[in-house]
Protein backbone atom coordinates (compact mmCIF):
# COMPACT_ATOMS: atom_id res chain seq x y z
CA UNK A 1 0.00 0.00 0.00
CA UNK A 2 2.85 2.00 0.94
CA UNK A 3 4.98 1.58 -2.41
CA UNK A 4 1.48 2.31 -4.37
CA UNK A 5 1.01 5.71 -2.56
CA UNK A 6 4.36 6.39 -2.84
CA UNK A 7 4.49 6.01 -7.04
CA UNK A 8 1.30 7.77 -7.31
CA UNK A 9 2.35 10.91 -5.67
CA UNK A 10 5.51 10.80 -7.24
CA UNK A 11 3.94 10.10 -11.03
CA UNK A 12 1.59 13.05 -9.56
CA UNK A 13 4.19 15.62 -8.56
CA UNK A 14 5.75 14.54 -12.59
CA UNK A 15 2.49 15.47 -14.03
CA UNK A 16 2.12 19.02 -12.19
CA UNK A 17 5.69 20.06 -13.13
CA UNK A 18 5.23 19.20 -16.89
CA UNK A 19 2.02 20.71 -16.86
CA UNK A 20 3.88 24.13 -16.09
CA UNK A 21 6.58 23.88 -18.51
CA UNK A 22 7.22 25.07 -21.96
CA UNK A 23 6.94 21.64 -23.35
CA UNK A 24 3.36 20.96 -22.13
CA UNK A 25 1.68 23.97 -24.29
CA UNK A 26 4.43 23.09 -27.11
CA UNK A 27 2.78 19.62 -27.41
CA UNK A 28 -1.00 20.78 -27.28
CA UNK A 29 0.06 23.27 -30.45
CA UNK A 30 2.22 20.20 -31.62
CA UNK A 31 -1.46 18.06 -31.31
CA UNK A 32 -3.33 20.79 -32.76
CA UNK A 33 -1.44 20.85 -36.06
CA UNK A 34 -1.82 17.05 -36.40
CA UNK A 35 -5.42 17.61 -35.49
CA UNK A 36 -5.85 20.05 -38.61
CA UNK A 37 -4.61 17.68 -41.06
CA UNK A 38 -6.95 16.92 -43.83
CA UNK A 39 -5.96 13.55 -44.33
CA UNK A 40 -6.68 12.80 -40.62
CA UNK A 41 -9.63 10.63 -40.15
CA UNK A 42 -12.26 11.36 -37.49
CA UNK A 43 -12.79 7.45 -36.69
CA UNK A 44 -8.66 7.32 -35.98
CA UNK A 45 -8.19 10.92 -34.34
CA UNK A 46 -6.33 9.59 -31.37
CA UNK A 47 -4.22 7.21 -32.89
CA UNK A 48 -3.51 9.54 -35.94
CA UNK A 49 -2.22 12.14 -33.16
CA UNK A 50 0.15 9.96 -31.59
CA UNK A 51 1.63 8.78 -34.32
CA UNK A 52 2.17 12.46 -35.60
CA UNK A 53 3.76 13.59 -32.32
CA UNK A 54 5.92 10.25 -32.65
CA UNK A 55 7.26 11.02 -36.00
CA UNK A 56 7.60 14.78 -35.56
CA UNK A 57 10.10 13.66 -32.82
CA UNK A 58 7.63 14.98 -29.92
CA UNK A 59 7.92 11.47 -27.85
CA UNK A 60 11.80 11.82 -28.08
CA UNK A 61 11.03 15.53 -26.22
CA UNK A 62 8.62 14.26 -23.75
CA UNK A 63 10.99 11.39 -22.63
CA UNK A 64 14.21 13.93 -22.16
CA UNK A 65 12.03 16.32 -20.05
CA UNK A 66 10.86 13.07 -17.61
CA UNK A 67 14.56 12.13 -17.75
CA UNK A 68 15.68 15.47 -16.67
CA UNK A 69 12.88 15.92 -13.93
CA UNK A 70 14.07 12.21 -12.42
CA UNK A 71 17.73 13.62 -12.68
CA UNK A 72 16.90 16.56 -10.49
CA UNK A 73 14.28 15.30 -8.16
CA UNK A 74 14.57 13.62 -5.45
CA UNK A 75 12.52 10.20 -4.56
CA UNK A 76 9.85 11.10 -2.80
CA UNK A 77 9.27 9.09 0.70
CA UNK A 78 6.05 7.52 1.92
CA UNK A 79 4.46 8.83 4.08
CA UNK A 80 6.33 12.55 3.23
CA UNK A 81 8.17 13.93 5.53
CA UNK A 82 8.22 17.82 6.36
CA UNK A 83 9.94 20.15 3.79
CA UNK A 84 13.48 20.27 6.30
CA UNK A 85 13.98 16.54 5.72
CA UNK A 86 13.79 16.64 2.45
CA UNK A 87 16.47 19.61 2.72
CA UNK A 88 18.65 17.59 5.33
CA UNK A 89 17.10 14.97 7.54
CA UNK A 90 19.59 15.47 9.96
CA UNK A 91 18.76 18.31 12.56
CA UNK A 92 22.67 18.81 13.37
CA UNK A 93 23.91 19.28 10.26
CA UNK A 94 20.70 21.37 9.04
CA UNK A 95 21.82 23.78 12.38
CA UNK A 96 25.15 23.74 11.37
CA UNK A 97 24.40 24.77 7.43
CA UNK A 98 22.06 27.88 9.28
CA UNK A 99 25.25 28.75 11.43
CA UNK A 100 27.48 28.87 8.12
CA UNK A 101 24.85 30.49 6.44
CA UNK A 102 24.47 33.38 9.28
CA UNK A 103 28.18 33.93 9.19
CA UNK A 104 28.65 34.44 5.66
CA UNK A 105 25.13 37.21 5.52
CA UNK A 106 27.24 38.71 9.06
CA UNK A 107 30.66 38.82 6.50
CA UNK A 108 28.79 40.05 3.98
CA UNK A 109 26.67 42.78 5.92
CA UNK A 110 29.70 43.78 7.72
CA UNK A 111 31.64 44.35 4.03
CA UNK A 112 28.61 47.18 3.29
CA UNK A 113 28.97 48.84 6.43
CA UNK A 114 33.04 48.90 6.41
CA UNK A 115 32.70 50.16 2.29
CA UNK A 116 29.67 51.99 2.92
CA UNK A 117 28.15 50.79 -0.20
CA UNK A 118 24.48 49.53 -0.20
CA UNK A 119 24.01 45.32 -1.20
CA UNK A 120 21.95 47.04 -4.33
CA UNK A 121 21.17 50.30 -5.95
CA UNK A 122 19.84 51.49 -9.50
CA UNK A 123 22.49 52.57 -11.93
CA UNK A 124 21.77 55.91 -13.09
CA UNK A 125 20.78 56.42 -17.18
CA UNK A 126 23.99 56.99 -17.96
CA UNK A 127 25.74 54.41 -16.39
CA UNK A 128 23.33 51.50 -17.44
CA UNK A 129 24.17 53.06 -21.41
CA UNK A 130 27.83 52.42 -20.67
CA UNK A 131 27.40 48.88 -19.29
CA UNK A 132 25.32 48.15 -22.37
CA UNK A 133 27.87 49.34 -24.95
CA UNK A 134 30.58 47.21 -23.21
CA UNK A 135 28.83 44.25 -22.33
CA UNK A 136 31.59 42.29 -24.67
CA UNK A 137 34.67 43.99 -23.04
CA UNK A 138 33.47 43.77 -19.12
CA UNK A 139 37.04 43.31 -18.07
CA UNK A 140 38.82 46.32 -19.91
CA UNK A 141 37.04 48.93 -17.52
CA UNK A 142 36.17 46.85 -14.07
CA UNK A 143 35.26 48.72 -10.52
CA UNK A 144 37.77 49.89 -7.91
CA UNK A 145 38.24 46.48 -6.05
CA UNK A 146 40.73 47.41 -3.79
CA UNK A 147 38.65 47.31 -0.78
CA UNK A 148 36.49 43.93 -1.49
CA UNK A 149 37.45 40.76 -0.09
CA UNK A 150 36.13 37.35 -0.42
CA UNK A 151 33.27 36.20 1.74
CA UNK A 152 35.02 33.13 2.60
CA UNK A 153 37.35 30.89 0.81
CA UNK A 154 37.81 27.34 0.86
CA UNK A 155 40.14 26.86 4.08
CA UNK A 156 37.47 28.64 5.98
CA UNK A 157 34.67 26.39 5.06
CA UNK A 158 36.84 22.95 6.24
CA UNK A 159 37.21 24.67 9.44
CA UNK A 160 33.52 24.36 10.13
CA UNK A 161 33.26 20.94 8.69
CA UNK A 162 36.47 19.67 10.82
CA UNK A 163 33.62 21.16 13.75
CA UNK A 164 31.34 19.44 12.75
CA UNK A 165 29.98 16.87 15.63
CA UNK A 166 27.11 14.70 16.33
CA UNK A 167 25.75 15.08 19.75
CA UNK A 168 23.80 11.89 19.68
CA UNK A 169 26.73 10.03 19.02
CA UNK A 170 29.60 8.94 21.04
CA UNK A 171 32.20 6.59 19.30
CA UNK A 172 34.69 6.47 22.35
CA UNK A 173 31.87 4.78 24.09
CA UNK A 174 31.69 2.21 21.51
CA UNK A 175 33.57 -1.07 22.73
CA UNK A 176 36.09 -1.50 20.35
CA UNK A 177 36.01 1.66 18.50
CA UNK A 178 39.15 3.61 17.52
CA UNK A 179 39.23 7.19 16.70
CA UNK A 180 39.57 7.71 12.82
CA UNK A 181 42.73 9.02 11.46
CA UNK A 182 40.97 11.92 9.61
CA UNK A 183 39.59 14.77 10.67
CA UNK A 184 35.81 14.57 9.23
CA UNK A 185 34.33 12.82 12.48
CA UNK A 186 30.89 12.84 11.15
CA UNK A 187 29.49 9.42 10.92
CA UNK A 188 27.94 9.03 7.81
CA UNK A 189 27.98 5.98 5.23
CA UNK A 190 30.25 6.24 2.29
CA UNK A 191 30.76 3.97 -0.57
CA UNK A 192 33.91 1.49 -0.10
CA UNK A 193 36.15 0.19 -2.99
CA UNK A 194 34.27 -2.80 -4.27
CA UNK A 195 31.15 -0.86 -3.99
CA UNK A 196 33.13 2.16 -6.53
CA UNK A 197 34.47 -0.65 -8.87
CA UNK A 198 30.82 -1.70 -9.15
CA UNK A 199 29.76 1.81 -10.00
CA UNK A 200 32.37 2.53 -12.57
CA UNK A 201 32.77 -0.37 -13.88
CA UNK A 202 32.51 1.09 -17.53
CA UNK A 203 36.24 2.84 -16.59
CA UNK A 204 37.82 -0.41 -15.59
CA UNK A 205 41.04 -0.70 -17.17
CA UNK A 206 40.56 -3.20 -19.69
CA UNK A 207 37.83 -0.95 -21.32
CA UNK A 208 38.95 1.87 -23.95
CA UNK A 209 38.33 5.27 -22.92
CA UNK A 210 37.92 8.52 -24.98
CA UNK A 211 40.51 10.78 -24.02
CA UNK A 212 43.42 8.37 -23.82
CA UNK A 213 43.05 5.79 -26.60
CA UNK A 214 42.72 8.17 -29.07
CA UNK A 215 45.38 9.70 -28.25
CA UNK A 216 48.12 10.42 -30.92
CA UNK A 217 50.39 7.35 -30.49
CA UNK A 218 47.91 4.90 -30.91
CA UNK A 219 46.35 4.54 -34.28
CA UNK A 220 43.07 6.43 -34.99
CA UNK A 221 41.61 3.07 -36.43
CA UNK A 222 41.70 0.91 -33.31
CA UNK A 223 39.53 3.33 -31.36
CA UNK A 224 38.73 6.56 -32.40
CA UNK A 225 37.33 5.99 -35.52
CA UNK A 226 34.56 3.70 -34.29
CA UNK A 227 33.70 5.81 -31.33
CA UNK A 228 33.04 8.82 -33.22
CA UNK A 229 30.72 6.49 -35.30
CA UNK A 230 28.95 5.52 -32.46
CA UNK A 231 28.85 8.87 -30.85
CA UNK A 232 27.19 10.29 -33.78
CA UNK A 233 24.19 7.99 -33.82
CA UNK A 234 24.29 8.68 -29.73
CA UNK A 235 23.87 12.55 -31.08
CA UNK A 236 21.27 12.19 -33.69
CA UNK A 237 18.61 10.45 -31.70
CA UNK A 238 18.84 13.43 -29.18
CA UNK A 239 18.00 11.04 -26.11
CA UNK A 240 19.38 12.49 -22.40
CA UNK A 241 19.56 8.84 -21.14
CA UNK A 242 21.60 7.45 -24.39
CA UNK A 243 24.17 9.95 -24.22
CA UNK A 244 24.45 9.43 -20.29
CA UNK A 245 25.38 5.71 -21.29
CA UNK A 246 27.67 7.17 -23.91
CA UNK A 247 29.75 9.85 -21.87
CA UNK A 248 30.58 6.99 -19.13
CA UNK A 249 33.73 6.27 -21.42
CA UNK A 250 34.08 9.79 -22.27
CA UNK A 251 33.47 12.62 -24.48
CA UNK A 252 35.09 12.71 -28.03
CA UNK A 253 36.74 16.27 -28.08
CA UNK A 254 34.01 17.27 -30.98
CA UNK A 255 30.92 16.03 -29.26
CA UNK A 256 31.83 16.77 -26.15
CA UNK A 257 29.35 20.43 -26.10
CA UNK A 258 26.25 18.53 -27.92
CA UNK A 259 26.23 15.21 -25.37
CA UNK A 260 26.67 17.52 -22.48
CA UNK A 261 23.86 19.32 -23.43
CA UNK A 262 21.66 16.29 -24.13
CA UNK A 263 22.63 14.42 -20.82
CA UNK A 264 21.51 17.88 -19.10
CA UNK A 265 18.52 18.63 -21.25
CA UNK A 266 19.58 21.89 -22.36
CA UNK A 267 17.63 22.69 -25.88
CA UNK A 268 17.10 26.07 -26.39
CA UNK A 269 14.38 27.99 -28.03
CA UNK A 270 12.98 31.82 -28.30
CA UNK A 271 12.00 32.34 -24.73
CA UNK A 272 15.51 30.72 -23.03
CA UNK A 273 17.02 34.00 -25.44
CA UNK A 274 14.93 36.04 -23.87
CA UNK A 275 14.49 35.11 -20.57
CA UNK A 276 18.52 35.53 -20.80
CA UNK A 277 18.48 38.92 -21.71
CA UNK A 278 15.81 39.95 -18.87
CA UNK A 279 18.79 39.10 -16.80
CA UNK A 280 21.09 41.09 -19.20
CA UNK A 281 18.90 44.09 -18.62
CA UNK A 282 18.69 43.65 -14.58
CA UNK A 283 22.26 43.75 -14.74
CA UNK A 284 22.22 46.73 -16.76
CA UNK A 285 19.85 48.15 -14.67
CA UNK A 286 21.02 47.57 -10.76
CA UNK A 287 24.37 47.32 -9.55
CA UNK A 288 24.98 44.71 -6.75
CA UNK A 289 27.00 43.81 -4.19
CA UNK A 290 27.53 40.39 -5.33
CA UNK A 291 28.82 41.85 -8.58
CA UNK A 292 31.71 43.17 -7.08
CA UNK A 293 32.37 40.12 -4.95
CA UNK A 294 32.19 38.33 -8.74
CA UNK A 295 34.65 40.72 -10.56
CA UNK A 296 37.39 39.96 -7.51
CA UNK A 297 36.90 36.43 -7.82
CA UNK A 298 37.17 36.54 -11.86
CA UNK A 299 40.47 38.53 -11.32
CA UNK A 300 42.30 36.73 -8.39
CA UNK A 301 41.34 33.14 -9.87
CA UNK A 302 40.63 32.77 -13.72
CA UNK A 303 42.27 35.61 -14.95
CA UNK A 304 45.47 34.72 -13.17
CA UNK A 305 45.44 31.51 -15.00
CA UNK A 306 47.08 30.86 -18.01
CA UNK A 307 44.53 29.01 -19.48
CA UNK A 308 41.40 31.17 -18.40
CA UNK A 309 42.32 34.48 -18.77
CA UNK A 310 41.14 34.91 -22.27
CA UNK A 311 37.75 34.02 -21.23
CA UNK A 312 37.27 37.24 -18.62
CA UNK A 313 34.50 38.59 -20.65
CA UNK A 314 32.95 35.31 -21.37
CA UNK A 315 32.85 34.75 -17.33
CA UNK A 316 31.01 38.06 -16.88
CA UNK A 317 28.64 37.49 -19.01
CA UNK A 318 27.78 34.44 -17.44
CA UNK A 319 28.23 34.97 -13.27
CA UNK A 320 26.42 38.41 -13.52
CA UNK A 321 23.15 37.37 -15.18
CA UNK A 322 23.61 34.45 -12.93
CA UNK A 323 23.57 36.17 -9.60
CA UNK A 324 19.98 37.40 -11.13
CA UNK A 325 18.44 34.07 -12.01
CA UNK A 326 15.47 33.44 -9.77
CA UNK A 327 15.36 30.02 -11.20
CA UNK A 328 18.29 29.11 -9.24
CA UNK A 329 16.34 29.03 -6.64
CA UNK A 330 14.38 25.91 -7.00
CA UNK A 331 16.77 23.97 -6.21
CA UNK A 332 16.84 25.25 -2.39
CA UNK A 333 14.11 22.67 -2.51
CA UNK A 334 16.39 19.50 -2.29
CA UNK A 335 19.98 21.64 -1.27
CA UNK A 336 20.50 21.91 2.72
CA UNK A 337 20.95 25.82 2.05
CA UNK A 338 18.24 28.14 2.06
CA UNK A 339 18.06 31.71 0.46
CA UNK A 340 20.11 34.32 2.46
CA UNK A 341 17.47 37.19 3.12
CA UNK A 342 17.58 40.74 2.75
CA UNK A 343 14.78 43.30 3.89
CA UNK A 344 13.76 46.87 2.15
CA UNK A 345 15.58 49.30 3.62
CA UNK A 346 13.53 50.63 7.19
CA UNK A 347 11.77 47.56 7.44
CA UNK A 348 14.34 45.02 9.06
CA UNK A 349 12.79 41.93 10.47
CA UNK A 350 9.67 42.47 8.82
CA UNK A 351 9.27 39.03 6.80
CA UNK A 352 6.75 40.63 4.27
CA UNK A 353 9.29 43.30 3.05
CA UNK A 354 12.06 40.22 2.98
CA UNK A 355 13.91 39.45 -0.36
CA UNK A 356 16.53 36.45 -1.67
CA UNK A 357 19.58 38.62 -1.82
CA UNK A 358 21.17 37.70 -4.15
CA UNK A 359 17.88 37.05 -6.14
CA UNK A 360 19.43 33.76 -7.16
CA UNK A 361 20.06 32.94 -3.71
CA UNK A 362 24.14 32.05 -4.03
CA UNK A 363 26.65 34.20 -2.04
CA UNK A 364 29.84 33.68 -4.09
CA UNK A 365 32.94 32.66 -2.62
CA UNK A 366 37.02 32.51 -3.35
CA UNK A 367 36.98 30.05 -6.64
CA UNK A 368 33.08 30.28 -7.55
CA UNK A 369 34.47 31.45 -10.99
CA UNK A 370 35.99 28.58 -11.91
CA UNK A 371 33.06 26.67 -11.91
CA UNK A 372 32.29 28.45 -15.37
CA UNK A 373 35.57 28.51 -16.95
CA UNK A 374 36.78 24.97 -18.16
CA UNK A 375 33.56 25.48 -19.98
CA UNK A 376 34.13 28.40 -21.75
CA UNK A 377 36.39 25.88 -24.27
CA UNK A 378 32.88 24.36 -25.20
CA UNK A 379 30.97 26.61 -26.01
CA UNK A 380 30.96 30.20 -28.03
CA UNK A 381 27.93 30.96 -27.77
CA UNK A 382 27.39 33.26 -24.41
CA UNK A 383 23.40 31.75 -23.80
CA UNK A 384 24.05 28.42 -24.48
CA UNK A 385 27.35 28.65 -21.59
CA UNK A 386 25.32 30.49 -19.67
CA UNK A 387 22.73 27.29 -19.12
CA UNK A 388 24.65 24.55 -19.76
CA UNK A 389 26.56 26.16 -16.53
CA UNK A 390 23.02 27.05 -14.75
CA UNK A 391 21.96 22.90 -15.21
CA UNK A 392 25.78 21.98 -13.92
CA UNK A 393 25.47 24.25 -11.31
CA UNK A 394 21.71 22.93 -9.44
CA UNK A 395 22.60 19.80 -10.31
CA UNK A 396 26.24 19.08 -8.73
CA UNK A 397 28.14 21.95 -8.03
CA UNK A 398 25.73 23.32 -5.22
CA UNK A 399 26.52 20.20 -3.30
CA UNK A 400 30.22 21.37 -3.14
CA UNK A 401 29.80 24.25 -1.04
CA UNK A 402 26.85 23.57 1.27
CA UNK A 403 26.74 21.10 4.21
CA UNK A 404 25.02 18.45 4.22
CA UNK A 405 24.51 14.24 4.76
CA UNK A 406 24.04 13.93 1.28
CA UNK A 407 26.47 11.21 -0.06
CA UNK A 408 27.71 13.83 -3.18
CA UNK A 409 27.66 16.66 -0.84
CA UNK A 410 31.04 18.08 0.44
CA UNK A 411 31.25 16.27 3.72
CA UNK A 412 30.36 13.02 2.20
CA UNK A 413 33.17 13.58 -0.30
CA UNK A 414 35.72 14.35 2.62
CA UNK A 415 34.91 11.30 4.63
CA UNK A 416 34.66 9.37 1.40
CA UNK A 417 38.44 10.79 0.50
CA UNK A 418 39.56 9.74 3.97
CA UNK A 419 38.25 6.46 4.46
CA UNK A 420 39.81 5.47 1.07
CA UNK A 421 43.37 6.66 1.66
CA UNK A 422 43.62 5.30 5.36
CA UNK A 423 42.41 2.18 4.04
CA UNK A 424 44.22 1.87 0.91
CA UNK A 425 47.50 3.99 1.88
CA UNK A 426 47.58 3.33 5.37
CA UNK A 427 51.20 4.15 5.65
CA UNK A 428 50.86 7.27 3.56
CA UNK A 429 48.18 8.71 5.46
CA UNK A 430 49.86 8.17 8.96
CA UNK A 431 53.07 9.44 7.71
CA UNK A 432 51.68 12.58 6.74
CA UNK A 433 49.66 12.34 10.18
CA UNK A 434 52.59 12.15 12.29
CA UNK A 435 54.12 15.08 10.57
CA UNK A 436 50.97 17.78 11.10
CA UNK A 437 49.66 17.68 7.43
CA UNK A 438 46.26 15.86 7.13
CA UNK A 439 45.73 15.08 3.81
CA UNK A 440 42.18 16.67 3.42
CA UNK A 441 43.45 20.06 4.17
CA UNK A 442 45.52 19.71 0.63
CA UNK A 443 42.62 17.66 -1.01
CA UNK A 444 40.02 20.25 0.19
CA UNK A 445 40.24 22.91 -2.19
CA UNK A 446 40.25 20.63 -4.94
CA UNK A 447 36.61 18.54 -3.81
CA UNK A 448 35.27 22.16 -3.44
CA UNK A 449 36.31 23.48 -7.18
CA UNK A 450 35.82 20.22 -8.71
CA UNK A 451 39.77 20.48 -9.11
CA UNK A 452 38.67 23.09 -12.01
CA UNK A 453 42.31 25.81 -11.65
CA UNK A 454 44.11 22.67 -10.51
CA UNK A 455 43.95 20.29 -13.22
CA UNK A 456 44.77 21.36 -16.87
CA UNK A 457 41.45 22.58 -18.67
CA UNK A 458 41.40 19.06 -20.69
CA UNK A 459 41.91 16.90 -17.73
CA UNK A 460 39.22 18.86 -16.30
CA UNK A 461 36.94 18.34 -18.84
CA UNK A 462 37.59 14.49 -19.12
CA UNK A 463 36.47 14.32 -15.34
CA UNK A 464 33.67 16.35 -15.57
CA UNK A 465 32.84 14.10 -18.56
CA UNK A 466 32.77 11.23 -15.91
CA UNK A 467 30.65 13.32 -13.21
CA UNK A 468 27.47 13.89 -15.90
CA UNK A 469 27.62 10.36 -17.18
CA UNK A 470 27.72 8.63 -13.47
CA UNK A 471 25.50 11.45 -11.89
CA UNK A 472 27.56 11.47 -9.02
CA UNK A 473 30.52 13.58 -7.41
CA UNK A 474 32.16 11.11 -5.87
CA UNK A 475 34.37 10.45 -8.31
CA UNK A 476 36.11 13.70 -7.11
CA UNK A 477 37.45 11.62 -3.67
CA UNK A 478 38.32 8.88 -6.27
CA UNK A 479 41.16 11.07 -7.94
CA UNK A 480 41.69 13.04 -4.84
CA UNK A 481 43.12 9.80 -3.71
CA UNK A 482 44.54 8.52 -6.40
CA UNK A 483 46.73 11.72 -6.72
CA UNK A 484 48.53 11.07 -3.20
CA UNK A 485 49.01 7.39 -4.25
CA UNK A 486 50.65 8.85 -7.55
CA UNK A 487 53.12 11.11 -5.34
CA UNK A 488 53.56 8.46 -2.75
CA UNK A 489 57.16 8.11 -3.00
CA UNK A 490 57.81 11.71 -2.35
CA UNK A 491 55.16 12.46 0.42
CA UNK A 492 56.74 9.67 2.07
CA UNK A 493 59.93 12.02 2.57
CA UNK A 494 58.16 14.93 3.79
CA UNK A 495 58.70 16.42 7.09
CA UNK A 496 56.46 19.05 7.07
CA UNK A 497 52.93 20.61 6.12
CA UNK A 498 54.53 22.85 3.71
CA UNK A 499 56.57 20.21 2.19
CA UNK A 500 53.71 17.87 1.39
CA UNK A 501 51.89 20.56 -0.19
CA UNK A 502 54.77 21.58 -2.41
CA UNK A 503 54.93 18.21 -3.63
CA UNK A 504 51.26 18.56 -4.15
CA UNK A 505 51.12 21.54 -5.73
CA UNK A 506 51.40 21.23 -9.57
CA UNK A 507 48.81 18.99 -10.99
CA UNK A 508 48.62 20.18 -14.59
CA UNK A 509 50.76 17.10 -15.89
CA UNK A 510 48.29 14.46 -14.40
CA UNK A 511 46.11 12.08 -16.85
CA UNK A 512 43.20 11.62 -14.49
CA UNK A 513 41.87 8.98 -16.41
CA UNK A 514 44.46 6.45 -15.53
CA UNK A 515 45.39 7.82 -12.24
CA UNK A 516 41.37 6.61 -11.45
CA UNK A 517 41.86 3.43 -13.24
CA UNK A 518 45.28 2.43 -11.43
CA UNK A 519 43.33 4.09 -7.99
CA UNK A 520 40.36 1.73 -8.41
CA UNK A 521 41.54 -1.38 -10.44
CA UNK A 522 44.46 -2.26 -9.96
CA UNK A 523 44.57 -3.14 -5.92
Amino acid sequence: MGDSNYSKAYIQTLIDELKTSKIYTDLQCAAQVEIAKPTLRLSELKKGVLNGLVNSGWDRKLRNAIYRFLQTHPKLQFPSPPPEHLKEPLVFLRKAQQAWEKRILKSLNSMCTDLNIPLARKRPEKEQKEWAQKWTELGIDGPDLSQFRPVYAPKDFLEVIIGLQNPNYHGSDTPGFYHLWGIVQVPLKVKDIDELRLQYSDMSINQCQSGIDDAQDIPSELFEQERVKLGKKVINTNHGPLAQEFSKKGCPTSMRATLWCQILAVELDEIDILYYEQLKTNVLQHDLLVDSLLYKDVKLTATNDDQYFVFEDFLYQVLLPFSRDTYVLNHFDYNSASPPKSYIRGRLGMDEFAVNYPPNGVIPFHGFAMYVAPMCFLYKETITLYYVFREMYVRYFFRLHSISSHPQGIVGLSLLFESLLQTHESDLFFHLKSVGCQPLKVAFKWLVRAFSGYLSSDQVLLLWDRVLAYNSLEILAVLAVAIFSFRKTNLMKVQSYNAAEAVLADLTTLQVIPLIQLSLFSK
